[in-house]
């Protein structure tokens, strides 16, 4: 008998309420964007009370500008990911239903089209307030992981984004008929690897927990750029590994394309994931090294 785990007893809503006939209720997935948005403002507001931390002793920004950064940054996470979702992901559905652009509320939001709008929201601010664009891209990015960490595990909750079919012994057997639709299981429940819990860790706690070694104890604050590089670079790989094992976007199946990739040639190619990590990690490591040759 195949040794792998049922999926957990959960629901994707915290609870909800019924007031004068609607329903309302707080999702998991919310409650992430909430409490992670509330940590990258607990830990950006220590880093800018240690002048110790940063080049000269000087933050580059004060502490009551937070307030303002954040609401940039929700602006340019949301923007930013739907676009990103309609131009990576199903341009061609989205030129024939161009209203269909504006309702977030169904769902698909890309994290590269995120990350790309907090960069250019970030940059923005920071040229609206002189502030030094690199030292805020560190600061920003060492903030990051939490939320990341928080948002896969909503994921796993809400039991979506699943990885490809597995018989390893902490393989899921995840709900709903997209879950079981397994080519080649004709006889049992299909399991698959829990990709959202690989990306998890990496994105959340090892990623995370490099960020806070080298900002508190190495001092890593006081290389502009560094942080931001690593972040990138760290990111991008780390989504790139967990490709290998999450089930590719339907839109890119297809009976000769069973594995989803968005370039193949002979059989072998990327995912749409792994082609906009390339960058990422290029990007990443080219501001990493630029800070290390500055200092």
């Amino acid at each position: 008998m195949q040794a792998v785990l049922n999926f957990p007893d959960l629901s994707p809503d915290l609870f909800s309420i019924s007031l004068f006939g609607m329903d309302f209720a707080l999702r998991w997935y919310a409650l992430a964007y909430i409490v992670g948005i509330l940590i990258a403002w607990r830990l950006a507001t220590m880093a800018l009370r240690r002048p110790v931390l940063w080049p000269g002793d000087s933050p580059p920004m004060k502490p009551d500008q937070l307030e303002d950064l954040v609401t940039w940054i929700i602006l340019g996470v949301i923007l930013g990911g739907r676009l990103g979702f309609v131009l990576f992901y199903q341009p061609a559905y989205y030129l024939s239903h161009p209203l269909e652009v504006i309702k977030v509320w169904q769902g698909g939001m890309a994290f590269h089209g995120g990350l790309l709008g907090v960069i250019f929201a970030s940059y923005l601010f920071a040229r609206r307030h002189n502030i030094p664009a690199l030292s805020l891209g560190d600061l920003v990015a060492y903030t990051v992981p939490p939320g990341l960490l928080l948002g896969r595990l909503a994921n796993f909750v809400n039991a979506e984004l699943w990885g490809r079919p597995s018989e390893l012994p902490w393989a899921v057997i995840f709900p709903g008929m997209a879950a079981q639709d397994c080519p080649g299981v004709v006889a049992g429940m299909c399991a698959r690897h829990p990709s959202q819990l690989y990306e998890a860790a990496l994105e959340g706690v090892l990623l995370g927990t490099l960020l806070l070694w080298l900002v508190y104890r190495r001092r890593a604050f006081r290389t502009p750029g560094l942080i931001m590089g690593l972040f990138l670079a760290g990111y991008g790989a780390s989504r790139f590994i967990v490709e290998f094992f999450r089930q590719p976007d339907a839109q890119f199946v297809s009976p000769g394309n069973p594995l989803g990739l968005a370039w193949h040639m002979g059989g072998y190619g990327l995912t749409m994931g792994q082609l906009l990590s390339l960058p990422m990690i290029a990007l990443g490591l080219w501001f990493a090294v630029r800070a290390r040759r500055a200092t």
